[in-house]
């Protein structure tokens, strides 16, 4: 079989990885043969695809980013999408299955070309894991170890001057990026937008820890509500619908209240760039091998997810059933920790 291969929304460390073991597995395992369609959903419309061969992908599993580059485009953007478009590129280049690699956006575009009845299916992928239909998504513990290290510095810079620090980290709609480093670092309070919480409260956390001469760490998603409002307390909204400068609307209200010396750090894409953990490599290893597996049982419109420790098939439509959010049990356990 030819399998085309796509990586498409924002770039993701393990994309490399599910590349590589796709195209070493299919190589060795069937004989297939695969194209890669440049800059995602943008590249199967355009025709902008190139060969993979076993030498493209060698030593990929350790490399973040993408080889193929990505875009947000939707499969049925503009006059020249559609489904008719898009089995014409398959055809013209005798793709036998296309795989899309991607989060949300990207696995809905595959799901309405399944549904079309072109031969598609999808991995998922995203650092926030707030996808449903997997337990985990490759990615996220990057980010998480990522905004961990980076936390453990600030703890470190913050005691030396016994200043407040903030630390945003991604998370415009879930928390999971937040709740975790936040529980690795030891943060004294965590904002996530799935549970609101006062600002009364927040300073009271942070005076609490203060006044046992410790410097409180606070770490806050980008999409994190405060009490009684209705939107995120950011100073600009990104084109993309992100939430920009709510560490430093949080750091000078906490200021503000307390007298306490605080400053805040934005993480912002340095959460999603560089080499994956080894957790991430071995999940986007194991993802991308089950995906051609998907492909020769020709299981149209499935993805590849991972429950317990089992990878197992599921329907498109198990990711797109709205989001994964924090539970308030989890948070709730988390909490328990606050101000301590």
């Amino acid at each position: 079989m030819k399998i085309g291969l796509l990586t498409s929304g924002g770039d993701c460390p393990g994309l490399n990885a599910v590349i590589r073991s796709a195209v070493l597995h299919g190589i060795k395992s069937y004989g297939d043969t695969f194209l890669g369609f440049r800059h995602g959903w943008a590249g199967v419309l355009a025709d902008d695809a190139v060969s993979l061969v076993r030498a493209d992908v060698k030593g990929l599993a350790r490399e973040g980013g993408t080889i193929l580059g990505s875009s947000r485009t939707n499969p049925f953007d503009g006059p020249n999408g559609g489904a008719d478009a898009v089995a014409e590129v398959l055809e013209r280049r005798q793709v036998d299955a296309l795989v899309a690699i991607g989060g949300e956006g990207t696995l809905a575009g595959a799901k309405r070309l399944a549904d079309a009845g072109l031969p598609v299916i999808g991995v998922p992928k995203t650092i926030d894991n707030d996808l449903r239909g997997t337990d985990y998504t490759f990615g996220f513990d990057t980010a998480v170890s990522i905004a961990t290290d980076a936390m453990d510095r600030l703890r470190t810079t913050g005691e030396s001057h016994r200043r407040c620090m903030v630390a945003e980290v991604m998370g415009r709609n879930v928390g999971w990026i937040a709740l975790h480093s936040g529980l690795a670092a030891g943060a004294h309070a965590v904002l996530i937008p799935e549970q609101p919480v006062s600002m009364d409260q927040l300073c009271a956390w942070v005076t609490e820890v203060h006044e046992r001469g410790r410097s409180p760490l606070v770490v806050v998603a980008e999409g994190f509500v405060p009490e009684g409002t209705e939107t995120a307390p950011a100073l600009a909204t990104a084109a993309d619908g992100r939430p920009r400068g709510v560490g430093e609307v949080i750091t000078a209200a906490i200021e503000e209240r307390t007298g306490i010396e605080t400053r805040n750090t934005s993480l912002g894409h340095v959460q999603r760039g560089g080499n994956p953990t080894g957790f991430d490599r071995v999940l986007a290893t194991r993802f991308g091998m089950a995906a051609v597996d998907l492909v020769r049982d020709r299981q149209w419109g499935r993805m590849v997810s991972i429950q317990g420790t089992e990878i197992v098939r599921v329907d498109l439509t198990a990711a797109l059933d709205g989001l994964k959010t924090v539970p308030a049990e989890r948070w709730a356990e988390a909490r328990a920790l606050f101000g301590r």
